[in-house]
């Protein structure tokens, strides 16, 4: 099975925001890599797939509180 990149628009802001979510990203098994450009001014997240969905990330990113839309490539 092939991994999937999905980009993400969102409001994590600063490595408090990252540190919320975190926890949540690390462990879900179905991620093979993610990191978030706090640096960009649309803060995006970028995951590799190993079978996630982006339905299952912005579901997880939103049920901590933050904004997130998909970036169409």
């Amino acid at each position: 099975m092939e991994n999937n990149e999905f980009k993400f628009k969102t409001n994590l802001n600063c490595s408090g925001c990252v540190a919320k979510v975190k926890n949540d990203l690390d462990t879900n098994l179905t991620i093979a890599h993610w990191e978030v450009d706090i640096n960009n001014a649309d803060k995006i997240l970028t995951v590799i797939s190993k079978g996630i969905t982006p339905e299952n990330i912005i579901e997880i990113i939103q049920n901590k509180g933050f904004k997130i839309e998909t970036i169409n490539s």
